[in-house]
């Protein structure tokens, strides 16, 4: 996961959080979803690097 995905991640909780906070439904499920597609961003990005490495000591 980048530093970008964590920062993403953080940023739907934050969402999340105020909307939960100020009764705001919509805010809240915005958050959720931020953070789902953050993780699905980092799980993304975990598997082309750890492809990139098999790829790597094949070339070996």
């Amino acid at each position: 996961m980048t530093a970008g995905d964590k920062l993403n991640e953080f940023a739907g909780k934050a969402k999340e959080g105020l909307g939960k906070a100020t009764g705001n439904s919509e805010l809240q499920a915005e958050g959720k979803t931020d953070q789902a597609q953050a993780k699905t961003e980092g799980a993304i990005n975990d598997a082309k690097d750890k492809a990139e490495g098999i790829k790597n000591s094949l070339k070996k």
